[in-house]
């Protein structure tokens, strides 16, 4: 089966062609066309520059995936519909559901969580390591999640922040401390050379018997500690370092303590780390540790490089999860669902 997917759901416009045999996954085609250099002037994502950018890259990938190099086939549709900003997915859904007027092929509409999910199974190696139950923290810059997979299309969020996402605490903070965007990169760069234990920084909920989070009483406690720093220490490279250490240190701590007593309750075969947070370097190998020192057996799942953040190789990927099971939608009523859930 050759699965053509759409992804628009936020900042990025991608396109990908996978060819699924079984066990085997092959990208014919996958391009992305990033917004970041755009939405970085204004410190974040605005929903109506990011939908009319999304709607001239989708006709360029479309065009490219499909009809340039003697053209290539595909036998059905993947769309992200949600969650997502409402605009930006339209521009997704509504070209897709144009294809599959067009052409008369199978359309499915997809969880862009549940694409995250898949953003792990599209590693080989992974896939022959994919046994139920799976643990997955899906952590990214607007969810934060801890989902029990117990099948294909069957989930159980066992936990989720319950205010803002552990992503969106470090884009905040890093705006806050004029790093730029995407802030988890600015500050995980800042953190190379600080020391995480400078700041005395809180770790909500670290000890509450939920596996839910919070993380923005720790985003109010940096605002205050930042705004109590002179303007010659704010300015002090050092000082910026030490405090992008401590912060980071902060929603890690949160991350593992969480995930780890999850995994404990629930004992998963392997724990998927994925998410575009899921791509910070200190996340994966304070994770990797946690696992080995207290999950024994347990495996560490994550995705490719290049593949953590929003892609539509993952949305074609959980597309064919349903395509395979023979769930199709109804073109004509599918719509943007931007607070769709899993």
């Amino acid at each position: 089966m050759r699965i053509l997917g759409i992804e628009t759901s936020c900042d990025e416009t991608s396109v990908a062609i996978l060819d699924v045999a079984g066990n085997a996954v092959r990208r014919v085609f996958h391009e992305t066309a990033s917004q970041i250099p755009v939405h970085a002037v204004y410190g974040g994502v605005v929903p109506e520059v990011a939908a009319r950018l999304h709607v001239a890259e989708i006709v360029a990938l479309l065009d490219r995936a499909i009809f340039q190099r003697r053209g290539r086939a595909f036998d059905a549709i993947a769309v992200a519909k949600g969650p997502g900003l409402a605009t930006a997915l339209r521009v997704g859904v509504e070209a897709a559901r144009a294809l599959a007027f067009a052409t008369g092929k199978p359309i499915v509409g997809v969880n862009h969580l549940e694409g995250h999910l898949a953003s792990a199974w599209l590693v080989p190696g992974n896939r022959r390591q994919w046994v139920f139950p799976l643990l997955a923290l899906l952590v990214s810059g607007g969810h934060t999640e801890l989902v029990l997979m117990k099948d294909f299309g069957s989930y159980e969020v066992l936990g989720r922040t319950r205010d803002d996402a552990a992503g969106e605490a470090f884009d905040k903070t890093a705006k806050l401390m004029g790093l730029g965007y995407p802030g988890g990169p600015a500050i995980a760069e800042a953190a190379e050379d600080g020391d995480p234990t400078a700041f005395d920084l809180p770790r909500p909920m670290l000890h509450d018997a939920s596996f839910d989070m919070s993380f923005s009483g720790l985003k109010t406690a940096i605002a205050r500690v930042w705004d109590e720093l002179p303007k010659r220490k704010q300015a002090d490279k050092g000082v910026v370092a030490d405090l992008c250490a401590s912060i980071q240190e902060a929603i890690v701590d949160v991350l593992i303590a969480k995930t780890v007593a999850a995994a404990k309750q629930v004992k998963p075969t392997a724990i998927c780390i994925v998410g575009g947070v899921s791509a910070n370097t200190y996340l994966q190998e304070r994770m990797t540790r946690a696992v080995r020192r207290d999950l024994e057996g347990v495996r560490l799942l994550a995705p490719a490089r290049g593949f953590h953040t929003d892609n539509a190789a993952m949305i074609a990927a959980a597309g064919a999860w349903h395509l395979i099971r023979g769930e199709s939608h109804d073109w004509k009523k599918m719509d943007a669902e931007p607070e769709m859930d899993l």
